[in-house]
């Protein structure tokens, strides 16, 4: 695992000052080694990591052995050994790096990049014909940004190593709109206007010569993977082919010259990843979780209970509120660019509790798009079969914002006391359930239910949200079953732009590699083949997970309801955050920024303290673009 970067200038020499500020800039990626390669007008940068092959014949960038490509890489290929097979080369070192280069001099990028079973982003410039090269693993596992500056095509692991050319980047003011609704940054799009999140399963090539000749191309369709047909197999032989391929899928990524071990919640997906890696392991994996004192948000016993099952060696940190509210000062190296997800907190806890046993741990994220484990795929249903009911002229009417006004009115009318807070709360209510009604087309309702801003133009004054997968009307218009369509939608939006970020971010900023062998895309393949049957039965989803986790664990070890990575924003910013809060969004501050209507805000945070409505959600969006903004302007 390591940080990548680079810069190709337009007219000149490559600005290798820049560069180097760059990989300074990501030194918590990869704090094993440092490496710079120039040519003309190209530099690429790269810091390590050290997880296979420790020696320096693992450094990057590496020039393959005939001396016309060079690469910098950033991930872990798996099946390094098997493609060594194929390759004729005599090898200098154990590192994957070595195979990936060997295998595009031979291969081609493209050719090679099919063939990887890994997760990676990686940088190949080829120096006879002076192209680059950018790729990024098919579900997007590993990040890469890219743009064109005025003086640069620039490219990087973290959107913050663009500091040294900051100057010629420009505030994108609709990926803010799309952060209101989403409490993330959907790809393509950046917090800068010219730099862009690579699709996942890509490939970027550039003309040296000439940066504004690109070209991007698919190298594995995901859309064509989400219309394979159904599996005809039995229930018992489909089962058996899960279950083979997570096996193989858990135990490649147990390869590491560096101490490994497995986050563990005691939940389906983590369970089952570790149950698998015990199976395979000749002495206890090492298991690690989280705790909380306050024991609405603790499932540290359903972990201890999973791991005592399975015979690991367990390690469980008990973390407070005050541990929490400590790690809100790392927010602006934790997110990047703004990122509103508040379980990036605990996730960073866990992970620097995780750094000081292991380099490398396993991590069960994937399962719950991939086998449809969100409770919020069930409720979509209910509240469509009702909503699908109700005259479209009505919906338009409850919608409107009348109804906030008029609710508004009417509860001001009876004394607070009356109510106790619960006329906001009615309200506030009444609002939501308007704006869900007012997505009276199957296709934008999962958006609208999974918004925190239905309309950001609310509070934002420039930028409007952009086109993604869940408001294309025509994107995954193919696929009938609703189910699946949430659950694909999820996983090419919400799945690498909030979960796989977050975990990248928490982790890395710990020099932890976090590896999720339910996203090995054998794994993601074969889903797309299982029946809806085997994912959902009786109102329940991951059916075909849970029947596999049986094999090894009691079912009632790991039956009980979803608890989540949960924060309690909504005290926290009526107690100890609340003058911090007040500071960042204060008048003085929003008005000189022209960004937010600093009324809007005011309002929610002021019926947020007084207990009328509960919003701390659309406040932390809001919150977490005003930390990016002290830490980046």
């Amino acid at each position: 695992m390591c940080g990548i970067g680079g810069a190709i200038a337009r007219d000149e020499q490559v600005n290798t000052a820049r560069v180097v500020a760059m990989s300074a800039a990501l030194e918590h990626r990869g704090p094993d080694d440092q490496g710079l390669w120039t040519h003309d007008n190209v530099a690429l940068c790269h810091r390590r990591l050290a997880v296979v092959d420790l020696s320096p014949a693992g450094h990057q960038p590496m020039l393959s052995a005939d001396g016309d490509w060079v690469v910098s890489y950033n991930g872990e290929i798996y099946n390094a050994d098997s493609l060594k097979q194929e390759l004729a080369a005599a090898w200098r070192g154990t590192s994957d790096t070595e195979v990936l280069i060997e295998a595009i001099s031979a291969w081609g990028v493209e050719a090679t990049c099919a063939k990887l079973v890994g997760m990676f982003s990686l940088a190949a410039f080829n120096i006879k014909t002076r192209q680059l090269y950018l790729a990024r693993d098919r579900i997007g596992i590993k990040p890469l940004y890219y743009g064109v500056t005025a003086s640069h095509f620039v490219f990087t692991s973290e959107v913050h190593a663009l500091k040294p050319f900051r100057s010629e980047l420009s505030i994108n003011h609709d990926a803010i709109a799309s952060h209101l609704r989403f409490s993330f940054i959907p790809a393509p799009a950046s917090i800068y206007r010219e730099i862009k999140k690579l699709t996942p399963g890509h490939i970027l090539q550039i003309d040296t010569s000439n940066i504004s000749d690109q070209k991007t191309y698919a190298f594995w369709d995901i859309e064509q993977v989400a219309l394979q047909p159904p599996s005809t197999l039995s229930e018992d032989d489909i089962l058996d082919e899960l279950h083979a391929t997570l096996r193989t899928a858990v135990g490649s990524r147990m390869i590491a010259d560096v101490p490994l071990g497995a986050f563990l919640s005691g939940g389906y997906d983590s369970s089952l990843v570790c149950a698998l890696m015990q199976e395979q392991a000749s002495s206890p994996i090492r298991t690690l979780t989280i705790g909380f004192d306050d024991p609405k948000y603790n499932e540290s016993g359903h972990a201890q209970a999973v791991a005592d099952h399975l015979g690991t060696e367990h390690t469980e940190l008990i973390v407070s509120e005050t541990d929490l509210l400590d790690a809100v000062a790392q927010l602006p190296q934790l997110m990047d660019e703004p990122f509103a997800d508040s379980s990036i907190l605990p996730t960073y806890l866990v992970a620097r509790m995780a750094r000081q046993h292991v380099t490398v741990a396993l991590s069960g994220d994937g399962g719950d798009e991939l086998f449809w484990g969100y409770h919020r795929y069930f409720t979509a249903q209910r509240l469509w079969r009702v909503i699908d009911k109700v005259p479209a002229v009505v919906a338009d009417t409850l919608s409107s914002l009348c109804l906030s006004r008029t609710t508004q009115k009417m509860t001001s009318t009876i004394p607070a006391p009356a109510w106790g807070g619960r006329a906001g709360m009615l309200n506030q209510k009444l609002a939501a359930a308007g704006e869900l009604l007012g997505a009276n087309r199957k296709q934008v309702f999962y958006e609208a239910l999974l918004s925190h801003w239905k309309d950001p133009t609310q509070v934002l004054i420039k930028g409007t949200s952009q086109t993604t997968a869940y408001n294309d009307p025509g994107h995954w218009s193919m696929l009938m079953d609703d189910m699946a369509r949430m659950g694909w939608q999820d996983t090419v939006t919400y799945l690498p732009d909030d979960i796989l970020t977050k975990v990248d971010r928490a982790s890395m900023a710990v020099s932890l590699e976090a590896r999720v062998p339910l996203l090995d895309h054998r794994v993601v393949e074969l889903a797309a083949r299982i029946p809806a049957q085997m994912k959902e039965r009786d109102g329940q989803g991951k059916y075909a997970l849970r029947q596999i986790l049986a094999r090894y664990i009691p079912k009632e070890l790991t039956d009980r309801p979803k608890m989540g990575f949960g924060v309690p924003l909504d005290q926290w910013l009526r107690g100890p955050l609340q003058e911090w809060a007040q500071d960042l969004i204060s008048p003085s501050r929003l008005g000189p920024q022209g960004l937010f209507e600093s009324k809007v805000v005011a309002n929610l945070m002021d019926d947020h303290l007084a207990g009328v409505s509960n919003n701390s959600a659309k406040l932390w969006d809001v919150l977490m673009v005003q930390v990016w903004l002290d830490a980046n302007t």
